[in-house]
Order: structure tokens, then C-alpha cells, then sequence
């Protein structure tokens, strides 16, 4: 059987491949100079990571050459790699082992992101670990929406709280109180899809972060940002924003098994760091992956 770590190599194939060109970059210099960090720090913000993060991790490098007096590109490398798992590592944080019951987890994020994907997949999460789940269909703006979590409601043998009419709090309001009437372990609770400049939709997500209180005054016990790897740069943009407007505890990152330059993710790290839950790497329902830094580096450097 093949290990987690050997999954997450070939999961982030396509996303290593972007990385190809930085490690070149250090691999086909004889000598350490100031053309190969200025060669290093453009590939590093093509592959999505940002200025303030590649020039952190240059400042990192700078410092290994001088304390351990390298004299070549290619011994870089391996500092490269220590200085973006020194970066990520503080942005490991898995769920709680002994959450309240219901657990429940409001989960928002710009449309197309794979917000109904990775509700399906913490469904199958929570199930093979034994527990009871219910899930919520906030996004009440789109019929389609409301249809496909339905699907994955019958796909799980799971409830899922819907209404024809009627507002995201209430629908999810309702699946609160439905939880707790059956003794439901957790409830996922899907939102609509926005824009983080839709100021009227963000005051709408705010409501509905302050109705579940109501319904239980330590509701959502996560909120959880989705957000796609490919959005590069933007993606920082988006947990700025819903970190304001929520106070997000948590993201999934996902989308990061095909183009994705996987950059966004050390971005995040040094411009607003938020814990990452989890990383989705493919539509399956068992696509989703615990963030481990090393184990993320590694795949990357594989």
C-alpha cells in the first residue's frame, strides 16, 4: 500500500512541476551570487508565492550562506526547501480531537472554489470516523447548488436541510436545531458563493454567522475559507477579506492536483496566516488531505 506521503508526490505532480524552474535555478550555477538570488526570487513569485514571501525566503537563504558558508547553488537547495517548511509549519492546526456536538462548521468561499466538493469530502471524513453527520444548504441562491449538496446528501446517506424560499441563516439555523434534536455529531454548513468585494453578500454571510449563535452561542466552532490554488496572488486577497468580515479559524486549500502553482499556499504563510485544515488534491470524495508542512515540501521537492 502506497504511503501517504508517496500519494501526496504523485497527487501534486502537475504543482511540482511549476517548481521545477527555482530549483533549476539554484542546480545550474557553480557559484552563489547575486544573479542567482535575483534569478531564485523571480521564479519564486512565477510559481505564485508572493513578493513578501519569496523575499523573506531569500533573506533565509542569504543568512544559511553566510552561517554555514556555502559556496554553490545546488547547497542551496536543501535550505530552500527547510525555509518553506519553517514558513508553513505554523499554519498545521487539525481539528480539534473532542469537538462539542454538534460540531458545526460554516464553510464559505468564492463560487467555483469546490465549496459543495469539499463538503462531500469532510462528509466521508467525519463518517469513517464514525460519527453522524448533517449537512446545510445555506447557498440559497442557486437551485443547482441546493441540487448537487442533495446528491451528495443521498451519494453519504446523510440529511441535508434544505428550503425553496427562505434565507441562508434560517436554512441553516433550521439544520442547527434538526442536529441537535437527533443527536447529530456534526453539521457542515454550505453558504453562497461571493466575491469578497460584494459588499452586500459579505454583510449577508456576517448574518448568518450571527443567527447560528443564536441557535449556539459557540456556533460555527470553525469557519472555514475555500479557497483554489489556481487564484495565485487573489487568494490572499480572499482570506484578507473573509478573515475581516469572519474571523476565519481554518482553510482548504484545493484544486492543488492540477495547474496550480501551489505558491499561494507560502503566500498565505507570510501575508495572512490561517490555519490550513486540509488540502484537496482531486474531485474524489476521499481527496482530501491533513496539511502537513514537511509532507507538502517534500511532494514539491520530490
Amino acid at each position: 500500500m502506497q504511503s501517504l506521503k508517496s500519494l501526496l508526490r504523485k497527487d501534486l505532480e502537475l504543482t511540482r512541476s511549476r517548481w521545477s524552474k527555482a530549483l533549476g535555478a539554484l542546480r545550474a550555477r557553480p557559484t552563489i551570487d547575486e544573479a542567482l538570488y535575483e534569478e531564485l526570487e523571480s521564479q519564486l513569485i512565477e510559481a505564485d508565492v508572493g513578493v513578501s514571501a519569496s523575499a523573506e525566503l531569500i533573506r533565509r537563504l542569504r543568512q544559511a550562506q553566510r552561517d554555514k558558508r556555502l559556496v554553490d547553488g545546488d547547497a542551496l537547495a536543501d535550505e530552500l526547501k527547510g525555509a518553506l517548511v519553517q514558513l508553513l509549519t505554523p499554519l498545521e492546526a487539525p481539528f480539534p480531537e473532542h469537538p462539542p456536538k454538534p460540531f458545526v462548521i460554516l464553510l464559505a468561499g468564492v463560487n467555483g472554489a469546490g465549496k459543495t466538493t469539499t463538503i462531500a469530502k469532510l462528509t466521508r471524513l467525519f463518517q469513517s470516523q464514525g460519527k453522524s453527520v448533517l449537512l446545510a444548504a445555506g447557498d440559497t441562491f442557486r437551485a443547482a447548488a441546493r441540487e448537487q449538496l442533495t446528491e451528495w446528501g443521498r451519494r453519504h446517506d446523510v440529511t441535508v436541510i434544505s428550503q425553496e424560499k427562505g434565507d441562508s441563516a434560517a436554512v441553516i439555523f433550521d439544520a442547527m436545531q434538526s442536529a441537535r434534536a437527533r443527536a447529530i455529531d456534526v453539521v457542515l454548513a454550505d453558504t453562497a458563493g461571493r466575491l469578497p468585494t460584494q459588499l452586500h453578500l459579505m454583510d449577508e454571510i456576517r448574518k448568518v454567522k450571527r443567527v447560528m449563535a443564536k441557535a449556539d452561542p459557540g456556533a460555527p466552532h470553525e469557519t472555514l475559507l475555500v479557497v483554489d490554488a489556481n487564484t495565485g496572488q487573489n487568494a490572499v486577497r480572499q482570506v484578507k477579506a473573509f478573515d475581516d468580515a469572519l474571523g476565519l479559524t481554518g482553510l482548504v486549500i484545493t484544486k492543488l492536483d492540477g495547474t496550480a502553482k501551489g505558491g499561494a499556499v507560502a503566500a498565505i504563510a507570510r501575508e495572512h496566516p490561517v490555519p490550513i485544515r486540509f488540502i484537496g488534491i482531486g474531485e474524489k470524495a476521499a481527496d482530501l488531505r491533513t496539511f502537513v508542512a514537511k509532507d507538502f515540501v517534500e511532494a514539491l521537492f520530490a
